[in-house]
């Protein structure tokens, strides 16, 4: 059972994992230091708790500890209790959802392991807005897809503003990173996959006419700044595009994905 533990001030240690939230870089560094990773919301906290991952400690106000209860009671992790002054002077930011949990991370899974059984996949080179990265992860699950790979350079699924944005999809559709950049696509190709490039080169064709009859699809997603690199654009089996009007030529490309990916649902 959870241990409940009262601090009444900023600058006690134990608060170390909850510092500074909104300092992007030194929370990369902190997280990937200690092998952490943040959730934040009582819903995200019970499903990355109900996903499996183990606890290092909780933090919360007191108004909280009702409604995660249950999860806490499974718990043998701390939970400091502070009211939301002092998180807000801990974490830099109003916690308006009330309720933090510093967890464990867990090794990435093999691609092989990733992709085993799956039919439609999402691929992402170097994606930096965590943002943009939780809403590609609620789409791909809400819309059916079995997995995501990243490229080696791509934005953190586990960092917490990406967790929040994706509802704690991140927990529960399979995911890794890629470990070859290069060849990435083919390698896919080689495991039956077409893969499917979104992007606004000249050969490119509507989505619809892309992915048809399509048993193993791959949808191929390029950076937030210039799209897709070259190399996977030009080794992608398929380019395809999301028919525009009114002299747009893109969407963001998590706006993009989620078109692309209730096309592809329905291939």
């Amino acid at each position: 059972m959870v241990e409940l533990v009262e601090i009444a001030s900023a600058d006690d240690p134990r608060l170390a994992d909850y510092r500074d939230l909104r300092d992007v870089e030194l929370r990369k560094a902190l997280e990937a230091e200690h092998g952490l990773f943040l959730a934040e919301g009582e819903k995200v906290v019970r499903r990355a708790v109900e996903a499996g991952y183990d606890a290092r400690s909780f933090l919360m106000a007191p108004r909280w500890l009702d409604g995660l209860a249950d999860v806490l009671d499974r718990s043998d992790a701390p939970c400091y209790v502070i009211d939301e002054a002092l998180a807000e002077e801990v974490t830099g930011f109003h916690v308006h959802r009330g309720a933090l949990a510093s967890l464990r991370r867990r090794p990435l899974p093999e691609v092989d392991d990733v992709l085993a059984g799956a039919r439609s996949v999402l691929v992402l080179e170097d994606l930096v807005d965590h943002t943009n990265v939780g809403a590609i992860l609620r789409s791909g699950a809400a819309l059916g897809f079995d997995a995501v790979l990243l490229a080696p350079r791509c934005a953190d699924p586990l960092y917490r503003r990406a967790i929040k944005v994706a509802m704690g999809a991140v927990f529960s559709l399979p995911w890794t990173r890629l470990p070859d950049w290069y060849d990435a696509l083919p390698d896919l190709g080689a495991r039956g996959f077409t893969t499917v490039a979104l992007t606004l080169a000249p050969d490119a064709v509507p989505i619809e006419e892309a992915v048809a009859g399509v048993d193993k699809v791959a949808l191929v997603l390029g950076s937030e700044g210039h799209g897709l690199s070259p190399r996977w654009e030009q080794s992608a089996d398929r380019r395809a595009i999301i028919p525009m009007s009114a002299g747009i030529d893109s969407l963001n490309v998590a706006a993009a994905t989620a078109v692309a990916c209730y096309v592809t649902a329905r291939r």
